[in-house]
């Protein structure tokens, strides 16, 4: 049975290692110096070095930390940042079952790649036409984004300080427009794009009653609402081609039983078929009348 492949991949490819590992390394390097904005926000929410650490060690996805001292900093209470952090981080919940699957990573080693499940590391794997060039893609991205991630957040909370004010920098709009570089091309279709557009909405119309952090709780909402709504369409869509065919059904039915059950006579003056019996039984010659 040939090994599964990338969604879209052809599964006789195959890339070279070394392409695999550039695209991770550039994937790795690229989102791994945002750590450093990461640090500087966190300490400006009034984390300290320790907990600005611990989050990238520990929690090690970059949404979910933005969002949890993004509210921290906006004067949300620690539970509703904490929930926040939290939904933005179920969604690699999902990217595990699918990467299990193709990664097939050994059961002594599946702690240590859970930590590993995030947008790039899933990204650059599931792009890869082949096994071989996922788990390299994977473990390469996360191995240099783990390292590179945790060093910057150490230097941006330490180097905050020496910053001063980190609102005027607006080093705090880093992770969000990191985070928008990883979704803007998933969003494809029609549901995807009315999703986004109604979080938009809610998000930013929620914000000045609700409490910080409340209102991207509110914004999960616009995905069932809208794959609710596609669903419905969908089916009013495929009941009509139903109501059509079976009445096209009906139609043919009723022609049918019209139609006369008589097989068509032989065509007049044609000459009538023999039998095997007039073969052996020829007739007699008649006499002729004298």
């Amino acid at each position: 049975m040939a090994p599964p492949v990338a969604s879209g991949a052809h599964p006789t490819s195959r890339k070279p290692d070394a392409a695999v590992v550039r695209d991770a390394l550039g994937v790795g390097i690229a989102v791994g110096l945002s750590g450093f904005a990461f640090g500087v926000t966190s300490a400006g929410a009034g984390l300290s070095i320790a907990q600005s650490c611990a989050l990238s060690l520990l929690v090690f996805t970059g949404a979910s930390q933005f969002a949890l001292v993004g509210a921290l900093a906006g004067g949300g209470g620690a539970y509703a940042a904490a929930a926040g952090a939290f939904f933005l981080g179920v969604r690699n919940a999902f990217y595990g079952l699918r990467l299990s699957q193709l990664l097939q990573v050994p059961r002594a080693l599946r702690p240590l790649a859970a930590q590993w499940v995030i947008d790039e590391t899933t990204a650059v794997a599931l792009a890869q036409p082949d096994r071989r060039g996922a788990r390299i893609g994977f473990t390469v991205t996360g191995l240099c984004l783990y390292v590179l991630w945790n060093l910057t957040t150490l230097l941006g909370a330490v180097g905050a300080e020496a910053i001063g004010d980190t609102d005027a920098w607006g080093l705090d709009a880093a992770g969000p427009a990191v985070f928008l570089a990883l979704l803007a091309p998933m969003v494809r279709g029609t549901a995807e794009r009315a999703v986004a557009a109604l979080a938009v909405v809610l998000g930013l119309g929620l914000l000045p009653v609700l409490p910080a952090g409340v209102p991207v709780l509110v914004s999960a909402l616009a995905a069932p609402v809208v794959l609710w709504a596609h669903g419905r369409r969908t089916a009013r869509g495929a009941t009509v081609p139903r109501r059509a065919d079976a009445a096209s059904a009906r139609t043919d039915a009723a022609a049918s039983s019209r139609a006369p059950d008589v097989a068509p006579s032989p065509t007049d003056g044609a000459a009538p078929s023999r039998t095997p019996d007039d073969d052996a039984h020829p007739e007699a010659p008649q006499e002729e009348e004298r």
